[in-house]
């Protein structure tokens, strides 16, 4: 069997071996680091998009939140360890992981600018607190 028939079949099994142990599909997938990345973020888009204040702000946090409407509609992408050298405006913040956001924001069209990526880093609880975030301009849509 050659490998890519090992890897087709063997991921929905080590997926289905994850289910079955009590993980999601995100924590077999990312691991415990991305998992907890994953959660933290849509904890965020809820609470934002809800019009709600989130506790998952670092204490010194500056970026714009934006509106509840900006978070509507997104959800959590896929998390990455930080690297400086994609984002260096970030770097001296000392985020952890980046976070991209999935979907489009109700209504937006061509121009819309919108949340396009979270910056977190470990919060002195050993939590998860946002560091930054970085907006997307939407070019077009289709």
């Amino acid at each position: 069997m050659t490998s890519i028939r090992k890897a087709f079949w063997g991921l929905p099994a080590f997926a289905l071996a994850g289910m079955l142990a009590g993980c999601s599909i995100d924590a077999v997938i990312w691991g415990p680091d991305g998992y907890k990345v994953i959660q933290a973020t849509e904890s965020l888009v809820a609470d934002l998009a809800a019009g709600e204040n989130s506790d998952l702000l670092c204490a010194d946090f500056a970026a714009d939140l934006g509106t509840a409407a900006d978070w509507s509609g997104r959800s959590a992408g896929e998390p990455e360890k930080f690297a400086a050298r994609y984002w260096p405006d970030q770097a001296e913040l000392n985020p952890q992981w980046s976070i991209n956001l999935e979907g489009l924001p109700d209504g937006a069209g061509p121009g819309s600018d919108f949340p396009g990526d979270v910056f977190f880093r470990e919060a002195d609880d050993g939590g998860l607190c946002v560091v930054d975030i970085t907006w997307t301009t939407l070019v077009s849509v289709g």
